[in-house]
């Protein structure tokens, strides 16, 4: 048998400016119908979000480790939900970030499943700092995003 070598989680990819993350469903995120458990769907939404930005080259760690560490606080999200999503399919997270206002990062989200959106969110990030008072994102988050914004010129 051949040496195994560790492989890291995928963290998705680029299709032009929207982020793709696949997601499998599984047992422990059902309900007792067989179908996702609403709550869940926020939690895919996060990891798409996430995961656009370790692609774009931003780590969450590297952010607290600045002089002037930054988080991201979600303080609006609007969910509309489609049709749900069961046991075994396996999902697209397509996530957009469409601009920066200030300390807010204005993102895109959808759920797809077999070319199908099942469910989209639409959602209003703030950047704060470890005091949970909002601030401008860090100039290296601009600087990494900024080619991605869908609202770019």
């Amino acid at each position: 048998m051949g040496e195994m070598t560790e492989q890291a989680p995928s963290a998705g990819w680029l299709e032009g400016r929207e982020h793709v993350l696949p997601v499998r469903i599984y047992y422990e995120d059902t309900d007792f119908t067989g179908v996702v458990y609403h709550a869940n769907y926020l939690r895919y939404f996060e990891r798409g979000r996430s995961d656009f930005l370790r692609v774009a080259g931003v780590r969450h760690a590297d952010l607290l480790e600045l002089p002037d560490p930054a988080a991201f606080t979600v303080v609006r999200m609007t969910v509309d939900f489609r049709r749900p999503a069961r046991i075994d399919d396996a999902l697209h997270v397509r996530t957009v970030y469409n601009r920066v206002k200030g300390p807010r990062l204005f993102i895109r989200q959808r759920i797809v499943h077999a070319e199908e959106t099942i469910a989209e969110a639409e959602v209003e990030a703030a950047c704060i700092g470890l005091n949970g008072r909002p601030r401008k994102p860090p100039p290296g988050l601009v600087a990494a995003l900024e080619p991605l914004f869908a609202d770019a010129p």
